[in-house]
């Protein structure tokens, strides 16, 4: 575990605001700095250490949104669960199967899935469905598989997977935009509990980094909600510099994770 220096904790608060920062503007796909300012900011060696502590910590800071949704009123609490229960099973394996992974294998295959966020929220998304969804036995049908699928990509990638859940529930109820993103808190905090909780069997949790990533991303979550509000009118420009400040960042992850795994003696 990191020795909580003060350059340790200036660096730490750092990146949580600036994970907090983008994803109260951006929402889903903000999360993914979070590994790599942990590895490449703050100086965690271990990746496994960096996956499980940002897992840790993107779960509070969706669990702590998914409140105000809640009061809100704005979460399909029926769609959410029965999508989360399920991919709470695929995140136990995702998780499990990315632990017995070697840390550079691992990072490499983190800076493919940065790659496929940072390309996917390229896409200019449409708004229009249906805001009064409910359960029914034919959307359970289809919401249980994707459940799965997107869990096991959020365990073994580490990362709370909103990028993937959004528009798996909008594709399995037809729900609006605005309602699959805020019903994606639950996924998002019960994946990145149960990676945490994975993770942290083996020691791979650095809980007092994980409680200054959330301090800091309260803080710059706090600052971007202001941010978001300015940035109205230009808001898929913004999104696209995101965008591709997340693929350079994935080059960058992986050409390490390369070097790491066929370079370096």
């Amino acid at each position: 575990m990191a020795e909580l220096t003060p350059d340790i904790i200036a660096l730490t608060l750092l990146s949580g605001a600036i994970v907090g920062l983008f994803l109260a503007i951006f929402g889903g796909g903000g999360s993914v700095l979070a590994a790599p300012l942990l590895l490449y900011v703050v100086g965690v060696a271990e990746p496994h250490i960096a996956i499980g502590t940002s897992a840790a910590a993107v779960a509070m800071t969706a669990l702590v949104s998914l409140l105000g949704h809640w009061r809100g009123g704005r979460v399909k609490w029926p769609c959410a669960i029965v999508f989360g229960g399920a991919g709470l099973l695929g995140s136990v394996g995702g998780s499990t199967l990315a632990k017995a992974i070697d840390g550079q294998a691992l990072l490499l295959a983190f800076a493919i899935a940065m790659l496929a966020i940072g390309l996917s929220m390229m896409r200019r998304t449409e708004k229009a469905g249906n805001a009064d969804v409910s359960i029914t036995r034919a959307l359970m049908l289809r919401l249980v598989p994707l459940g799965l699928i997107v869990g096991f990509a959020a365990g073994f990638f580490g990362i709370g997977g909103g990028f993937l859940i959004v528009p798996g529930l909008m594709a399995a109820t037809g729900m609006t935009m605005a309602a699959a993103t805020a019903s994606s808190l639950v996924s998002v905090v019960i994946f990145g509990a149960t990676t945490s909780s994975n993770y942290a069997l083996s020691g791979f949790v650095d809980w007092p980094l994980t409680a200054l990533l959330v301090l800091g991303g309260a803080l710059g979550g706090a600052f971007g909600l202001w941010v978001a509000k300015h940035l109205t009118d230009h808001a898929l420009l913004a999104k696209r510099l995101f965008a591709g400040l997340v693929i350079s960042v994935a080059v960058f992850v992986a050409w390490n994770a390369i070097n790491g795994l066929f370079l370096a003696p």
